[in-house]
């Protein structure tokens, strides 16, 4: 059997999420949270299903947030509420079965605040709720470590996949040997880090879903922080270096697309990592994070020409930033497939 990870532009069942729960370190801000990933399900509902994963002690908050009609709720025991990954990488087999990759996870690779052991179990829970085969994977990985194009490439980044934390031991053949197996991605594109804030505190550890996205074959859309003042102005531009180095699966180029940060450049903590890069693709649409800044406007314009013909929403982002993430982290989309099973 061979799996294969579509492209995030490709035809969608439904979008997948995790409400916020009042154990995590999100409960300090709990009903903000709520509010922020209600927002957000609401506006994808406009699109396509949304089911949302809901720990049993936060269903008549959920309720209260979500509304009886057009969020699915299911329940099950929850820690965080990052979907992308602490939820399963879908993928699709020849017949278009549908499948889901199980990773392993443990918390970001153990981070200090973390708790996982419920969390670790909602990839299998997700995968029976879909009908979809379950793939199990030994390697620690979440879903905002890796971008595809459907075709064969995959984007990682050393910081990530390589982690002692996460993989001890593992070598870069070993990873790129499992990502074949798993989500059928033979081109392995490393990335040397992420983002400055997402190497501190709450952050994954430098997750590709905040610097670089595939809208379409041959394209990358690439974060870019044009202050110098801001550790990412090395960084975005230390990235940019590596993948103009690089070309896709069938060996062409890519046509590169810068798209700048908003133009604030710290919060009450530390320089932020808020990127136009962490939005999620819906069947029509495009979801984007937006943050009360002059750029928002332009990185909608950027959005509407790399994804033609969809509808680009900007969405209030702030809010689930502060919590460590974007859009695209507390989503996970679940594609169209011929059967499941």
């Amino acid at each position: 059997m061979s799996w294969r990870m579509p492209a995030e532009t490709e035809p969608q069942a439904r979008v997948w999420m995790a409400f916020p729960t009042s154990d995590s370190y999100l409960a300090d801000n709990q009903e903000t949270a709520a509010r922020s990933w209600a927002g957000v399900a609401h506006t994808i509902a406009e699109f396509e299903p949304v089911t949302m994963v809901v720990d049993p002690a936060e269903t008549p908050t959920a309720r209260r947030h979500l509304g009886e009609q057009k969020i699915e709720i299911v329940e099950a025991p929850l820690d965080d509420a990052w979907m992308r990954d602490i939820g399963p990488t879908f993928v699709v087999d020849e017949s278009g079965r549908l499948g889901a990759v199980d990773w392993a996870f443990n918390g970001w690779g153990a981070q200090s605040w973390a708790t996982w052991g419920r969390d670790e179990r909602i990839g299998s829970f997700v995968a029976g709720r879909a009908g979809a085969k379950l793939e199990v994977s030994r390697m620690v990985n979440e879903g905002g470590g890796i971008h595809v194009d459907g075709l064969g490439t995959v984007l990682v980044t050393e910081t990530v996949q390589l982690d002692p934390r996460r993989n001890p031991g593992w070598t870069k053949e070993d990873v790129e040997a499992e990502l074949a197996r798993t989500i059928g991605a033979d081109h392995v594109i490393w990335l040397p880090r992420g983002l400055y804030r997402d190497s501190l505190r709450l952050g994954t550890g430098g997750h590709v879903d905040l610097t670089v996205t595939i809208p379409s074959p041959g394209v990358l859309l690439v974060h870019v922080q044009e202050n110098p003042a801001h550790p990412d102005h090395a960084v975005t531009r230390e990235i940019l270096a590596v993948v103009r180095e690089t070309r896709d699966a069938s060996g062409r180029p890519w046509e590169i697309i810068e798209v700048p940060a908003p133009r604030v450049v710290r919060d009450s903590v530390d320089w932020v990592d808020y990127s136009y890069i962490n939005h999620l693709v819906v069947n029509g649409g495009v979801i984007g994070c937006s943050f009360d800044d002059p750029n928002d406007l332009q990185a909608k314009e950027i959005l509407e020409v790399a994804y033609p013909g969809r509808e680009v929403v900007m969405v209030p982002a702030l809010d689930v930033f502060s919590g460590g993430g974007g859009i695209h982290c507390i989503t996970q989309q679940e594609p169209a497939a011929g059967r499941r099973g």
